[in-house]
């Protein structure tokens, strides 16, 4: 059963930076594709960024290229923060089959997801 949980979000003007953090319990050796997303309420949710816990590439949307990276594990960095990147950000996670490398980001494909944190650029 796996949990996930997500800290790190706040209130920082444009142009700073957040590290969002992804407490994920009962993944353990699996294959397993971890993504983070972000909502603004009334908008659907987008897909920023995924790994493959064993070893796959990382993906980034191409908002988010070149300011956003993963670090130390599941964290998510966050450079050069806009007032566009206001969210509720989620880390969520799926069972990866063999046949899958490169994780996507659609929401739809992830099964297990946090509560969410909420970052606020302004």
């Amino acid at each position: 059963h796996v949990q996930l949980v997500e800290s790190g979000g706040g209130s920082v003007q444009p142009g700073g930076s957040l590290t969002l953090s992804c407490a994920a319990s009962g993944i353990g050796y699996s294959r397993t594709c971890l993504g983070w997303f972000r909502q603004v309420a009334g908008k659907k949710r987008e897909g920023v960024a995924a790994l493959h816990t064993r070893g796959g590439g990382k993906v980034y949307a191409d908002s988010v290229k070149g300011r956003f990276t993963f670090s130390q594990g599941y964290n998510l960095q966050m450079n050069g923060l806009n007032p566009e990147d206001t969210a509720m950000y989620y880390c969520a996670t799926f069972s990866a089959p063999l046949s899958i490398t490169r994780c996507p980001l659609t929401p739809d494909d992830y099964v297990a997801w946090g509560q969410g944190t909420q970052v606020t650029v302004s």
